[in-house]
């Protein structure tokens, strides 16, 4: 018995030991190339046993899908008298303006936000100081798409301005007219945005609420607001239409109109604002601009020249010649 276990384990032996050397003796038949010396078979051997890696081209950096810039403008005038005969003040004015966006678009959804700052006064010395802009604008919506042309989408809108405004009436010296969060506008509004070219916008909120408030209390009355009301509520419909063009290489349009219906005031009384900015390039580096904004609120009590107070259209018109810069994507 001992015997038969012995053999059986030299004949499994010698089976493992042919079996390797006839894979041996194939991987050196693969390899193996006439002519070569023992040394080059070697490595010819060796070298085999590694993979080749796939070694592609690199990608370029995947486009963004968020796009952004900004506009500033600036404008400057001086005017300086030394006994000058027909009378006059010397005078310096300013104004800035800008204008940045950020957007998102992927698919079906996009999300467009704009912030517009403005800033400017006139100084005419043995005069007052006097502002002659001032104005915080945000902007921000988000759409999705639910048909061809049309989103289901949701609007953000704050207004309001930097500094204190003051009117000059002659019996009075100075009387503040509006301030910081005095007043200052935020609204929301749930509805639909249709976009039939790329260039006009046309949102729609039959669910719009308003909040007017108004921090300074001698402000509130002419805001419409109570004297003990610095905050109030309108809930209502809105209709805004967004236009933006480039008429040509060196003049762009950009319009925004917005309409309001109170549902808890008075429905019939329509709130309209309506912002125009038309910028045509002068060079590189200048322009000339006009920008334009009509207002119509009938909460909003204003005196005439003779200090009687009543709801009135209301009218701003700056045009500038100066300095104009674009970073990012803005395209003017």
């Amino acid at each position: 018995m001992k015997r038969l276990s012995i053999f059986f384990t030299a004949v499994l032996f010698l089976s493992i030991s042919l079996s390797a050397q006839d894979a041996k003796t194939q991987i050196q038949d693969r390899h193996s190339v006439p002519g070569l010396s023992k040394s080059h078979q070697i490595i010819l051997n060796l070298t085999s046993q590694f993979s080749i890696p796939d070694l592609k081209k690199p990608e370029g950096p995947k486009k963004s899908n968020w796009k952004s810039g900004a506009l500033l403008q600036m404008g400057f005038s001086q005017m300086s008298l030394t006994n000058w005969a027909a009378g006059g003040y010397s005078s310096v004015a300013l104004n800035a303006y800008v204008n940045t966006f950020k957007t998102y678009e992927a698919g079906d959804m996009f999300w467009e936000n704009r912030l517009q700052l403005a800033w400017g006064f006139i100084n005419s010395f043995g005069e007052n100081f006097k502002k002659s802009d001032d104005k915080i604008i945000f902007d921000s919506k988000y759409g999705y798409r639910a048909w061809k042309k049309i989103f289901f989408s949701t609007a953000f809108n704050f207004r309001s301005q930097f500094s204190n405004s003051f009117n000059y009436p002659v019996s009075t010296g100075k009387t503040l007219v509006s301030g910081p969060f005095s007043p200052a506008y935020f609204s929301l509004g749930v509805g639909l945005d249709y976009k039939p070219v790329r260039a006009v916008s046309v949102n729609f909120s039959p669910l719009t609420s308003n909040l007017v408030v108004v921090t300074k209390e001698s402000l509130r009355t002419k805001y419409g607001n109570r004297i003990d009301q610095p905050a109030k509520l309108e809930l209502g419909a809105q209709l805004k239409v967004d236009y933006k063009q480039q008429l040509s290489k060196d003049v762009a349009v950009a319009s925004t109109l917005i309409l309001f219906s109170d549902f808890l005031g008075k429905p019939q009384n329509i709130k309209v604002n309506w912002d125009l900015f038309v910028d045509t390039k002068i060079n590189k580096y200048f322009s000339a601009n006009i920008r334009t904004n009509l207002i119509y609120d009938d909460n909003i009590l204003i005196p005439d020249k003779n200090s009687v107070l009543d709801k009135r259209v209301q009218f701003k018109e700056i045009l500038s010649i100066g300095f104009s810069h674009t970073f990012g994507q803005y395209k003017k």
